[in-house]
Formats: structure tokens, C-alpha cells, sequence
């Protein structure tokens, strides 16, 4: 990694030689269907071994009703991942994916319980509105369950064209949004 005349940090493609930016993204992991902390952990490991992403930090594990699922779903155990990658904004979506799948990940109905979901939240100040993708996510401002730890982990944090997260917080409800100080994800 080479340092720019431009605030901009760079890195070097070795396949290409092209330069891309390095940016910092935020994902949002969530598992309620089986061993949910495994699930999350494997996530975690997962992203840390993708070539052009580095872990910067994890939040604490908390554990959350489900949103806009069916009466019969389990609690959610969630965790806020910091990261800085050269990848693109699609191609950590692909990545993103790929991992859900990897875990088992359904997609029958939206809102179906999951074993695994990796949400592309913020990727640098990127604005991405296309079939594929939307940046940042569009409902992340709402959810306490990305807030809560994503605040732990970065205090500076902001979703472009909402807000900071410190702030964005006092308008939504925390209230079941549990620490569970006897879980934790390991690097």
C-alpha cells in the first residue's frame, strides 16, 4: 500500500497493475436458524479470508427480535463488521452473497428466518441504485440492530445522505436490542 499526494490511500492490483481506492465498509451479519453464533463466526472468518478485504473491527454479539418476519421466528444474533477493501461495490455484494449461500442461506420469502445474512451496508461514501444493489442500504437508518453495534465499533460512523449513526440512533427503538456479553466473535 502506497501512500498518494491525493487524501485518497491507493493499492496496487498486482494482477493488472491498475490502482483502486481502498474504502472502508460496513456489513451487517444476522442468523436466526441453527448454531447462531457459529454462523457468525463462519461469516466473520469467511470475509477475513477474501483476498482484498481486511477486517478493521468486529462489534459485540447482540441478540434482537425479528423485523418484518413471520410471528414464528426465532431471535437474531448480530454483529457490525468494519472493513477495508479494493473490491468493488459488486463484487463485495457477490462476496456477500456467496457467503450467505455457503452457510446455507434460503431465500424463499422475505423476511424467512435465516441461518445466515451479510448486508452490504456502507461502502465509502459510494451511492449505488441499480437491480443488483442499493447504497447504502436503504433501511439501515431504521434498524437498531445495525446502529447499536455499528456505533460501538466506529462512534464516527455516518450512512451518506442520513446521518451519523450517534445521531441517527435517538429516532429508533434500541429497546430489544441485547448485548450478550457471553458470546463473542473471534478474528
Amino acid at each position: 500500500m502506497t501512500e498518494a499526494p491525493t487524501p485518497y490511500v491507493l493499492d496496487a492490483d498486482t494482477m493488472t497493475g491498475g490502482m483502486r481506492p481502498i474504502r472502508q465498509a460496513v456489513l451487517a451479519l444476522g442468523s436466526n436458524l441453527g448454531d447462531r453464533i457459529d454462523k457468525l463466526q463462519g461469516g466473520v472468518s469467511a470475509l477475513e479470508d477474501t483476498p482484498e478485504v481486511t477486517v478493521v473491527a468486529i462489534s459485540s454479539v447482540y441478540e434482537t427480535e425479528p423485523v418484518g418476519s413471520p410471528d414464528d421466528s426465532g431471535k437474531f444474533l448480530n454483529a457490525v463488521v468494519l472493513i477495508d477493501t479494493t473490491l468493488t461495490v459488486h463484487t463485495l455484494l457477490d462476496r456477500a452473497l456467496a457467503i450467505e449461500d455457503a452457510f446455507g442461506r434460503e431465500r424463499s420469502e422475505p423476511g424467512a428466518p435465516r441461518t445466515l445474512d451479510v448486508d452490504v451496508i456502507v461502502v465509502g461514501d459510494r451511492v449505488a441504485d441499480d437491480e443488483q444493489l442499493i447504497l447504502p442500504h436503504p433501511r439501515a437508518h431504521e434498524r437498531g440492530f445495525v446502529l447499536v453495534p455499528w456505533l460501538e465499533i466506529d462512534p464516527e460512523g455516518e450512512i451518506p445522505g442520513k446521518g451519523f449513526v450517534a445521531d441517527l440512533i435517538g429516532g429508533v427503538d434500541t429497546s430489544d436490542v441485547v448485548k450478550r456479553e457471553d458470546l463473542e466473535i473471534i478474528l
